[in-house]
């Protein structure tokens, strides 16, 4: 063989080992599987499910991202084998899938699903974190501070001096003022004007009304200066605490995956996944980029 066609081969030869090297620094160590995560299509669910996805391929596992499934269907995906496993809602569980009576209490809630999910659908419920996605009602921070109302009793005091930005079915559905007036009496709004949702900020911070229906863990209620969420102090709504569902299958043969995914649901509280909404929704960051950030901070 001459000298140039050794040298070629040797050219050949590191080439491709450094190919090799490359390639591994990219793949999930030893012969951890593909774990199929899927998420929700609102940015809350795209943001926790994008932290189950960081902590799996830092624990070494490989991970295909399934987004943006419809709530409607996203349990069917998992019980069908189409994911491995999503971000769910205690109160979802227990309430829409299970079709349970109404329980508040938070622990309580979370071993209802965890036990009925693996009997019925070969699901466990990890660790669910203190992030608590419910129902609730914001309330100008200057009217708040102004009367003293910092609960829904306060409110329930005084609602014949408050404008209330309603969405319709709140009026009308079983959990939502219903409910409340049940426990809390009635609420006699000074006034009470049907809007869409997407308007109750601008609303409020237009001073066009002073109370509106809300969830948790918006990212507007991170400004408050202009909005406080009132405290349920009576518990009316059902807990809403974040938690990884995940299929038996997938969890037996990979108990591994329990510690990294509830490192992350340990990090997580109602304060800190409204501050992530909001790095999203007002700040237009990418959701995959606010749980890079997060995920770092916590690993």
């Amino acid at each position: 063989m001459n000298m140039k066609k050794v040298k070629t081969a040797v050219v050949l030869v590191v080439t491709a080992l450094l190919v090799v090297a490359c390639g591994s620094g990219n793949q999930a160590s030893g012969d951890k599987p593909t774990i199929r995560v899927g998420t929700k299509d609102f940015t809350e669910n795209l943001i926790v499910g994008e932290l189950y996805a960081l902590a799996l391929e830092n624990a070494g596992y490989n991970v295909e991202r399934k987004p943006n499934i419809a709530s409607s269907v996203v349990h069917t995906a998992l019980t069908n084998n189409e994911i491995d496993l999503y971000p769910e809602y205690t109160g979802t569980g227990l309430l829409v899938i299970l079709q349970e009576p109404l329980i508040t209490d938070p622990e309580q809630v979370y071993q209802k699903v965890k036990e009925e999910y693996n009997k019925k659908f070969n699901a466990t419920w990890l660790d669910y974190s203190q992030a608590n996605d419910g129902a609730g009602l914001v309330i100008r921070t200057e009217v708040s501070e102004e009367l003293g109302i910092k609960t829904i009793s306060d409110l329930q005091k005084h609602a014949s001096e408050l404008r209330f930005a309603s969405q319709g079915e709140v009026d009308q559905r079983e959990d939502g003022i219903p409910a409340l007036e049940k426990v809390y009496g009635p609420l006699e709004w000074k006034s009470s004007k049907v809007y869409d949702n997407g308007l109750k900020y601008e609303l409020l911070a237009n001073d066009e009304a002073d109370v509106a229906p809300a969830y948790t863990t918006e990212g507007r209620l991170t400004e408050k200066e202009k909005f406080t969420l009132l405290e349920d102090d009576k518990q009316v709504w059902p807990p809403y605490n974040l938690a990884p569902v995940i299929r038996n299958e997938v969890l037996e043969a990979n108990p591994d995956i329990a510690d990294a995914i509830n490192k992350v649901s340990a990090a997580l509280d109602t304060e800190t996944i409204t501050a992530l909404n909001a790095k999203v929704d007002i700040d237009k960051e990418d959701y995959e980029d606010v749980a890079e950030e997060f995920y770092k901070s916590i690993k």
